[in-house]
């Protein structure tokens, strides 16, 4: 049998098909697997319970329970969702929006596949454009999504060295440069996989040089404000016109319903539409349903702020102090948590790259993303993209001591 191009881009080896098949092992209950490898969200009660609750309201309503599971909501999403997302962001940031700023899409992922091609890629005019990333490491999950290739170019960070084994990675304003080559900018914020939260400072520098080359930039706000903010500093959330903005359900504790959102122009906003006719017909309506309450009650941003960013601020405070302990007497950097799920942890001088380190831990039961995955449009090679961890601390307490102890043991033995 004889497959096309487009197969035998998007089924070779690929870091989030192995992160999301390593997610799914672990939760299939079969494998006894200490999984600190995913982005699965944490199950927190007061989240969950609010879901659960809905969820029983709309079961006890017949036809509010036929109208979601038996109906096709328009390729845009459905309207009451969309509607009390601009009441929202109208009424905390004073944007100028409307329902045509926003579109719901079947997740994050695929809102990043038809964004990203959007913008690079082979041009009517001949001309190639990529994606740029201006402050690796990124996510993992972006590499794999252009048509065509080498779709992606990035800049590597400042490295600032703090006190107490931690770092912190910087934009370097001094690399960054735009040319006709570059249709549109990405950031992660916080960004996944080092949990670094670029400075209101940085977005606005990053924000100016999009609006002059006429460029969007693309703000991947999965983890972000309002919701489900894990954000654990203090910072603004800005939009413009050229500013794409892509939100989530997922890590508010819905990653199940596949909900995206997406806040852009309303010409970006109506490809998107049409594209989400063609791709999937329509978006979701259970992720929409389940949320409407919460985002209409203004209840989805007293949860972010008083129970899930705590709730996470506590588990890395918890889960660095674990591994401080386990890893203490060799040379390790862990990046300054300032957001989202993840520590980001840095080995110098590594005596095996960071992939066999990863195969290594697999062997013991423990699960966590090698560090070379997050590193997109890589120009040449650099250290730390083999010399660094992804480890999720988003599980329970006990998995995260017991995950992190082996991952010292073996850490420990290579030095």
């Amino acid at each position: 049998m004889i497959f096309s191009k487009f197969q035998k881009r998007f089924t070779e080896e690929s870091g989030i098909v192995r992160l999301m098949e390593d997610l799914g092992d672990a939760n299939s209950g079969q494998q006894d697997v200490l999984m600190l490898g995913g982005g699965n969200p944490a199950h927190i009660p007061e989240v969950q319970q609010f879901f659960q609750e809905r969820m029983l309201r709309i079961a006890s309503d017949p036809v509010e329970f036929a109208n979601i599971i038996g109906n096709y909501d328009p390729p845009r999403g459905e309207s009451q969702f969309i509607y009390a997302l601009v009441d929202l962001f109208i009424a905390e940031y004073g944007w100028d929006i409307g329902p045509q700023n926003i579109t719901l899409t079947t997740g994050s992922q695929s809102a990043f596949f038809m964004l990203f091609n959007m913008f690079s890629g082979d041009y009517a005019d001949g001309s190639h454009k990529q994606i740029l990333l201006p402050m690796l490491p990124e996510y993992i999950g972006y590499v794999d999504l252009g048509l065509t290739e080498k779709q992606f170019t990035a800049r590597l960070p400042i490295v600032e060295k703090l006190d107490d084994h931690f770092f912190k990675y910087h934009v370097d304003f001094d690399q960054l440069t735009l040319n006709r080559e570059i249709g549109a900018i990405c950031v992660s914020r916080p960004t996944n996989p080092s949990g670094n939260v670029l400075s209101d400072i940085e977005m606005d520098k990053l924000s100016t040089m999009a609006k002059e080359h006429n460029v969007p930039l693309i703000v991947d706000n999965a983890y972000g404000i309002p919701f489900p903010n894990l954000v654990f500093t203090e910072v603004k959330l800005k939009w413009d016109k050229h500013i794409v903005l892509c939100m989530s359900l997922s890590k508010f504790g819905l990653p199940g319903v596949r909900t995206g959102i997406v806040i852009a122009d309303e010409t970006i906003i109506d490809s998107v539409v049409k594209m989400n006719a063609i791709f999937s017909l329509a978006p979701g309506s259970f992720g929409p349903a389940l949320a409407l309450d919460i985002i209409r009650s203004r209840d989805v941003l007293s949860l972010s702020k008083n129970v899930v960013r705590p709730y996470y601020e506590r588990k890395a405070k918890l889960a660095i102090q674990c591994l401080k302990s386990e890893l203490d007497g060799i040379e390790y950097y862990i990046h300054k948590a300032e957001g989202a799920i993840f520590i980001w942890l840095w080995l110098p001088s590594l005596p095996i790259s960071c992939m066999e380190l990863y195969l290594q831990l697999k062997q013991r039961g423990v699960v966590v993303v090698s560090g070379n995955y997050f590193f997109p449009g890589l120009q040449g090679d650099w250290s730390q993209q083999h010399e660094c961890l992804r480890i999720s601390y988003a599980m329970h307490e006990s998995v995260v001591e017991r995950g992190i102890k082996i991952i010292g043991e073996e850490v420990k033995k290579l030095y």
